[in-house]
């Protein structure tokens, strides 16, 4: 008998939480679209990275150059894609629990923080490649 009033009662409790939001169906799978979204730029960003360092890697055998920094924006591009999957997949359960909740905000830290990340990439790909040597560009063009 106790059993079946708290199947009765988790079916109320069930029902109490459509009717707060009707839209909830919709929102959560704006949620998880959103997250994928997030998941390929995160995928972008460190495939990225591996190519900024991949190139200077497959640079031709007959044409000798220092190391450089390349590296290091490949890195760099890599940890924000790494960092981006971290946050991302938080940021998801958080506004999943909002949404459930009925008291989703939206934050605009998400967007001024990755918006500050690919700025700050942006520019170190235009320093990279307006500091490379031109005679380096010639040789990797032939």
């Amino acid at each position: 008998m106790m059993s079946l009033f708290k199947a009765r009662a988790t079916t109320a409790e069930a029902e109490e939480k459509c009717k707060r939001n009707p839209n909830r169906i919709r929102d959560h799978l704006a949620n998880e679209r959103t997250y994928l979204s997030w998941m390929r730029s995160a995928i972008a960003l460190m495939g990225f990275g591996v190519l900024i360092v991949r190139i200077r890697i497959l640079r031709p055998p007959l044409a000798p150059q220092p190391p450089g920094n390349g590296w290091k924006l490949g890195l760099a591009f890599a940890i924000v894609g790494l960092l981006a999957v971290l946050l991302s997949t938080q940021h998801y359960f958080a506004v999943r629990d909002d949404i459930e909740e009925d008291t989703y905000e939206p934050p605009d830290r998400w967007v001024i923080l990755s918006s500050l990340a690919i700025l700050m990439l942006g520019a170190g790909v235009i320093y990279y490649v307006f500091t490379v040597p031109l005679e380096m560009n010639a040789v990797l063009i032939e």
